[in-house]
């Protein structure tokens, strides 16, 4: 499935959510790759080994749709801690994890802040600050 199908195969109003973030993230960062991972939108790819010798390949920025909310993924952090985590506050009236934002309606999320945390995690991707 291509990102067009994926978002067009969207339900009506999480249709307009997601292509919104989407072009917001794009804007942001066109220098890293869009592709779909499975039922994820991913921009940018990294490769991760964990201690237990596990290794894949995953995206420093992902959006998805859920059943009962749209998800924004930062798998990036820095010296501070989880880029998502960091700036809670920031991002609007949102539920966020240590990677993932969370959210129901686009006037919750402070999409001004999800430009910027997407220029971040790609440039902590390149310098190899990943987050899994």
């Amino acid at each position: 499935m291509t990102v067009d199908q994926y978002i067009a195969s969207l339900p009506e109003g999480r249709r307009e959510i997601v292509a919104r973030v989407y072009e917001v993230v794009t804007e942001a960062v066109p220098e890293l790759e869009i592709r779909m991972w499975n039922r994820f939108i991913g921009w940018g790819t990294y490769h991760y080994r964990y201690a237990s010798g596990r290794e894949g390949e995953w995206f420093p920025i992902g959006l998805a749709n859920q059943k009962q909310y749209v998800s924004l993924y930062f798998c990036a952090a820095d010296e501070d801690g989880y880029l998502a985590e960091q700036n809670a506050e920031r991002l609007g009236k949102v539920n966020v994890g240590k990677s993932c934002v969370r959210f129901k309606k686009l006037e919750d999320l402070n999409l001004e802040v999800v430009a910027e945390l997407s220029r971040r995690a790609a440039e902590l991707s390149r310098a190899g600050q990943f987050a899994m």
